[in-house]
């Protein structure tokens, strides 16, 4: 698939226009003014909930820590009330919109309420998951209110795609944010928690309520912040020799790892053999584990090598 170029601004689109004295941010009025201009309706399909508040955008801003050199990328900007909090202080922004009648709308905002700083955004009218190249300067910071229903896979892509982003501030469910913050032996560590630390350290970064959404979701919303690492974690496995391990832990994540990865290595003896040449107990379950010793485990998988003969008298899980 071709890379996506900036889509060219469009004939200007319905966009409340402020007076000189007011904000440039979009306020409640200025949000549900501008979606019945354009005819547009939320949908939980695509996980729609429109920051209406502007005291919001620029607290996640601020959080993100927006510096006046960042490069930010912006996923599902909506009707763009984050989007214009970062470019008050960003040098650039480019927001990925999939939604063919907000994508239409934004350059027009933007131009709009921000004239001054319309030549620093940038538009992509795409799928976030199929984006591999943003055009302009190469992405610093990841900023986004991610819709619920893909916001660990749009992160994990972006972070995988993007490794010139150090610094990502999301908004996302606030479960989603609980498991993706989560330590192991927490009982909501899993998949995300792992795969978010291969790239980056995780952390909650703070809570927001129901009300600053039109319309207001039926669940709260968290931060979270992510720092990429400075080293990347020490293995000769790949990502995806990781992440094979990381997936078949959880995927049975009652059983202890000798049988959960068994299909993994072939047999829970071969499982075995590489948990024990990993340093890791075969008893033991994935959530117990860092990301370091998954990577441990992928690189003793008897397919690359570097696995022991499985042991003359495994012990059963």
């Amino acid at each position: 698939m071709s890379s996506p170029s900036p889509s060219p601004s469009p004939s200007p689109s319905p966009s409340p226009s402020p007076s000189p004295s007011s904000d440039a941010l979009l306020g409640p009025a200025d949000v549900r003014e501008l979606a019945a201009a354009l005819g547009v309706r939320p949908t939980k399909q695509r996980g729609q909930n429109f920051v209406i508040d502007a005291n919001t955008v620029r607290r996640i801003v601020r959080t993100a820590d927006v510096r006046p050199d960042d490069v930010v990328v912006e996923v599902g900007p909506g009707l763009g009330s984050l989007t214009l909090a970062l470019l008050e202080v960003a040098d650039r922004v480019t927001a990925v919109e999939i939604d063919d009648t907000l994508a239409a709308a934004l350059p027009a905002t933007i131009g709009a309420r921000m004239p001054d700083r319309a030549d620093r955004f940038a538009l992509v009218h795409s799928d976030a998951m199929h984006i591999t190249e943003l055009p302009g300067p190469a992405p610093t910071a990841l900023v986004a209110n991610l819709p619920y229903n893909v916001a660990v896979p749009v992160l994990l892509h972006m972070l995988d795609h993007f490794p010139s982003i150090e610094r990502t501030l999301v908004m996302v469910q606030a479960e989603v944010a609980d498991r993706l913050a989560a330590g192991p032996g927490s009982k909501v560590y899993g998949v995300p928690s792992v795969k978010a630390n291969w790239y980056a350290e995780v952390k909650r970064a703070g809570a927001i309520g129901r009300t600053v959404f039109w319309p207001a979701p039926n669940v709260d919303s968290g931060l979270v912040s992510l720092v990429r690492r400075t080293e990347p974690v020490k293995t000769t496995a790949t990502r995806a020799e990781v992440f094979a391990v990381v997936d078949a832990a959880f995927a049975q994540r009652r059983k202890t790892l000798r049988a959960a990865l068994a299909g993994w290595a072939g047999s829970a003896a071969a499982a075995e053999a590489a948990l024990v040449a990993a340093g890791v107990s075969p008893q033991a379950r994935g959530e117990a584990l860092t990301v370091e010793e998954f990577a441990a485990i992928a690189e003793a998988v008897p397919s690359r090598g570097t696995s022991p003969e499985p042991p003359k008298e495994p012990t059963r899980s």
